[in-house]
């Protein structure tokens, strides 16, 4: 099956962003699901590396790490960093900058898609 997540919520504040990232971990352990996250909107800043939140406290960063530590995709909406001045070299290892054409091409191509 091929999954496709959509995370438009900043990464603290609300718990969109957490439950987003919880469902994509416990898709990346089957071996029958193709992951793929997309990070849109307010959602982009969850892929910032070095982010350091209060002991006790769920880390956005380390939930996607562990999605791509896991072989899904993690793609970030390319305008939307522009937008908020979030360069290339600031995002997490194993995420990348995409483009709404990229996010088109994943929906066409997921058998579902869950958007948060």
């Amino acid at each position: 099956m091929n999954a496709l997540i959509i995370v438009n919520d900043a990464p603290y504040g609300s718990e969109r962003a957490y439950n987003a990232l919880r469902l994509a971990g416990s898709l990346a352990k089957r071996e029958d699901v193709e992951l793929r996250v997309f990070l849109i909107g307010d959602a982009v800043s969850s892929a910032m590396s070095g982010q350091k939140v209060p002991s006790g406290y769920y880390n956005v960063g380390t939930m996607l790490r562990a999605v791509t530590t896991r072989g899904g995709c993690v793609g970030v909406c390319g305008s939307c960093l522009d937008a908020r001045g979030i360069g290339d070299s600031a995002l997490i290892e194993g995420n990348r900058r995409s483009s709404m054409e990229e996010l088109t091409e994943w929906i066409v191509a997921a058998d579902r898609v869950v958007t948060f």
